[in-house]
């Protein structure tokens, strides 16, 4: 067995270095959580929900370790602090409506009969978190998971591996039983042991679409559930009647965030042909404005991809689409810190079509295509010409277009003058090759329980 290396994108190091638990020792971390599991369930609910928001806590007051460890690990500049803004948001919605959701639903409380309907938590929660917004993704399960009173274990990706550490660490401190909440290091072959052998209640996955199809493999015939979040190819669309520049600051900013690496970036933005060429030009302006650099350097916008393989990726998607036709009006040479490697220098590409990788394939980087169109039914079947469907992005002053245009789109959120946005009280879900499954909302917490009927009958 192979330890499991996180190269960082900063300077090329290896900055963590993790042996990956055997099959016996994974298996005998999963058994106590199975054990620990009633116990925990059975906790008043405000108790859990104590715990679960102290874990938070104590995860805020290593802010000052957590920053610049994430940047060491997947490149995001220190400026933006982290994902704490999010985690601490998603967590207070969530911790805010567990009693109401999670309450027994009474039909009939007679002299004759009580009937209700009662959430029962399932048991085992197994979280694969991705390395983009490792915490993030994460706290959108474990937080319902473990309020509703399952057990929980965590396995983070290997490109920031110490982000299960530092969130065990935090919950473990703040009094999270250390049964109740692991974080293992695993390698493919044995998740997907573990998988197949029926260990998990639910197992929670985002990533790629070929690691989602591996995941529904090993479960195969194992009817465990599966929340899926695979990817994303999502479109914007600026209509004759948007507010340009609101439209070309938040979708540029969806489009190069994070180096692109955003499960919900913007990847490919169609502009009604009235707007076309001002909507071209302040995006270029945008985007030159941007500093790539040193992730601790504090003028840097844009840091690495988290990967050299990532970063190859988008340039070929790049180099096939300028060889088909496309005009790339970015110049590299803008950006001297593009290095060839982790490094990429932003991309904006026009004279794009649905032919090429670049607007059909998940590019995941700082590159974005922009195609002219002449009305909403031209802008709704390209946004719809894609093997995804994760969120879509409509610039309009009219809530009723937005909403007209958003039924047409297969898609799971339409936004309206936003885009690249979670908000904890709207479900995040997605369609087609984007998998299946729901967190947060009041349907987050009906993803990590079940329904239990009572039929109680005098006689």
């Amino acid at each position: 067995m192979k330890p499991i290396q996180l190269i960082s994108p900063v300077d090329g190091s290896v900055y963590a270095e993790r042996m990956p638990l055997t099959l016996d020792a994974a298996t005998a971390a999963v058994a106590r959580a199975r054990s620990a599991q009633k116990a925990w369930a059975a906790r008043p609910l405000a108790e859990r929900i104590a715990l679960v928001k102290a874990g938070v806590a104590r995860l805020n007051e290593m802010k000052d370790v957590v920053v610049p460890e994430l940047a060491w690990q997947m490149g995001r500049p220190t400026r933006f602090g982290g994902e704490y803004g999010g985690v601490n948001a998603r967590t207070e919605y969530m911790a805010e409506i567990a009693a109401e959701t999670l309450a027994p639903k009474m039909v009939e409380d007679s002299d004759k009969f009580r009937r209700f309907l009662a959430r029962e938590a399932l048991g085992v929660v197994f979280i694969v978190a991705p390395w983009n917004y490792p915490y993030l993704t994460t706290i959108n399960t474990l937080v319902p998971a473990l309020i509703a009173g399952n057990t929980v274990v965590l396995k983070a990706a290997s490109q920031t591996l110490l982000v299960g550490e530092r969130l065990a660490e935090a919950f473990h401190a703040a009094g999270v039983p250390a049964d109740v909440f692991q974080n293992v290091v695993l390698d493919h072959a044995t998740t997907e042991a573990l998988i197949k052998a029926r260990a998990f209640d639910f197992v929670n996955f985002t990533g790629s679409v070929g690691g989602g199809a591996a995941i529904e493999r090993a479960a195969a015939g194992t009817f465990t559930p599966l929340g899926l979040e695979l990817g994303g190819k999502d479109p914007g669309y600026v209509r004759a009647d948007a507010n340009l520049d609101a439209a070309v600051d938040t979708l540029m900013d969806g489009a190069m965030f994070n180096a692109g690496q955003c499960c919900c970036g913007i990847e490919r933005i169609y502009v009604h042909e009235s707007l076309y060429d001002a909507f071209v030009e302040k995006s270029v302006a945008w985007v030159k404005s941007l500093k790539l650099g040193n992730p601790f350097e504090a003028d840097s916008t844009l840091g690495p991809m988290a990967n050299k393989r990532f970063a190859a990726v988008v340039r070929d998607q790049i180099a096939e689409a300028v060889a088909a036709g496309a005009i790339p009006l970015i110049d590299p040479a803008h950006f001297p810190a593009d290095d060839g490697g982790a490094y990429l220098a932003p991309q904006i590409l026009v004279n794009v079509n649905h032919s090429m990788r670049v607007m059909m394939e998940e590019s995941f980087g700082p590159v974005v295509g922009i195609m002219k169109v002449k009305d909403d039914a031209e802008a709704i079947a390209l946004m719809n010409d894609s093997p995804y469907g994760l969120t879509a992005s409509i610039w309009t002053e009219d809530y009723d277009s937005a909403a007209a245009i958003g039924a047409q789109i297969e898609t799971g959120t339409i936004f309206m003058n936003r885009a690249d946005y979670l908000d904890p009280a709207l479900c995040w879900t997605g369609c087609k090759d984007t998998g299946r499954g729901n967190s947060l909302s009041y349907l987050g917490f009906l993803s990590v329980t079940r329904p239990k009927s009572y039929h109680l009958k005098k006689v």
